[in-house]
């Protein structure tokens, strides 16, 4: 128990340290990326703002590399120091040494799923709207809740507030919707009521509505006008409004089942976020996977050189796996593989196939 206590503690902190270095990294990279981005449109410090926002869902991306490092570090240090070689002379496997830092990576995943998860959602969806603010001046903004689908846009003429009771898979055809529209100043000039609105370039085009005209002294109600056919100006496009509610991961695992059951309320295929998941809850056995193959090729004695390459190699199978993983999810995503198929064969694959290599490396 000792020693299981005495690795786990060593691949912890070589977890932590290796994990601070891509922070400084990553937040670096990502601030160079926001001074190109906005220029002097916006103050150091609002870049500053949202670089801190988006920093938690860069590191939680890198995870598995993190992780392959930080365990490939920690073998490399043990083995040069030879406590893997009193490991086996004292008569204990080295497949010893694999249990602390195998439940390290256990407990590192669970609290990466239950805490970091909704933490990444709302930094990410914060950054994301800071980013759109300073660029368009709150130009949209979707949101799908019991009472229909929601939507913000703005343009050169003002601003409409957006209400659908539901839509098609991808937003871009809306039924019983409702427009009111804003001035530039920020007052009510009309509300349109229609049938169905579908996006096309540059405007909605309106089925069967009705206008009434706001902000005067004359009866709304008297002033109305019924259309066959209006058009309404838009700067939305169907990538933007996908952006905005089709993106899982700016949505609390603890949410998404009722997020899930909204977005099928309200017409949407909700595929995408069923695969994610189902992908987030399988994520700690895919990040243990990855503290076995970085094992697999660096419980070597020093002695027997070749060190850079096993850990390339390793590396490399990390990336291979993580990209399969990727690829799984794009299938699912498309209905190609059901959601539970896609989200959890390739972190099963992956930790018997690591299982095998480590057994192969170390008992032969």
């Amino acid at each position: 128990m000792i020693l299981h206590r005495y690795f786990a503690r060593r691949f912890f902190w070589m977890f932590m340290s290796i994990l601070s270095v891509f922070a400084i990294f990553v937040g670096l990279v990502d601030l160079v990326e926001q001074i190109r981005k906005f220029g002097g449109d916006i103050s150091f410090a609002q870049k500053v703002q949202i670089t801190a926002l988006r920093l938690p869902e860069g590191m939680y991306e890198i995870l598995p590399l993190v992780m392959i490092l930080a365990t490939a570090a920690l073998f490399l240090m043990l083995a040069r120091s030879s406590e893997l070689v009193v490991v086996r002379a004292a008569g204990r496997s080295g497949l010893t040494a694999l249990m602390g830092p195998m439940m390290v990576a256990l407990a590192i995943s669970g609290v990466t799923v239950a805490m970091l998860n909704p933490l990444v959602a709302a930094t990410s969806k914060r950054a994301s709207d800071l980013a759109e603010s300073y660029e368009n001046d709150g130009a949209s903004v979707i949101s799908i809740g019991k009472e229909g689908l929601w939507l913000r846009q703005g343009s050169s003429d003002g601003q409409a507030v957006i209400r659908a009771a539901r839509a098609n898979p991808d937003a871009t055809v809306l039924y019983d919707v409702s427009f009111l529209q804003y001035a530039e100043d920020g007052g009510p000039i009309r509300r349109v009521e229609a049938a169905e609105a579908a996006l096309e370039d540059g405007a909605w085009a309106l089925r069967d509505a009705k206008v009434w005209p706001l902000g005067t002294r004359a009866n709304p109600e008297a002033a109305a006008e019924r259309h066959a056919r209006l058009r309404i100006a838009s700067d939305l496009t169907q990538n933007d409004i996908r952006d905005r509610f089709g993106k899982p991961s700016a949505v609390a695992i603890w949410d998404l089942p009722d997020f899930i059951n909204g977005l099928e309320q309200a017409g949407f295929s909700a595929r995408r976020h069923e695969v994610w998941f189902q992908m987030e809850l399988a994520r700690p056995i895919f990040l243990v996977a990855m503290v076995l193959v970085a094992a697999g090729f660096t419980m070597r004695p020093a002695r027997l050189g070749r060190t850079g390459l096993y850990v390339l190699a390793a590396v490399l199978l990390g990336f291979g796996l993580y990209y399969v993983r990727n690829f799984a999810q794009i299938m699912g995503e498309n209905g190609q593989l059901p959601p539970l198929f896609a989200a959890w064969v390739p972190p099963v694959a992956s930790l018997m196939l690591a299982l095998g290599l480590v057994l192969q490396m170390e008992d032969g």
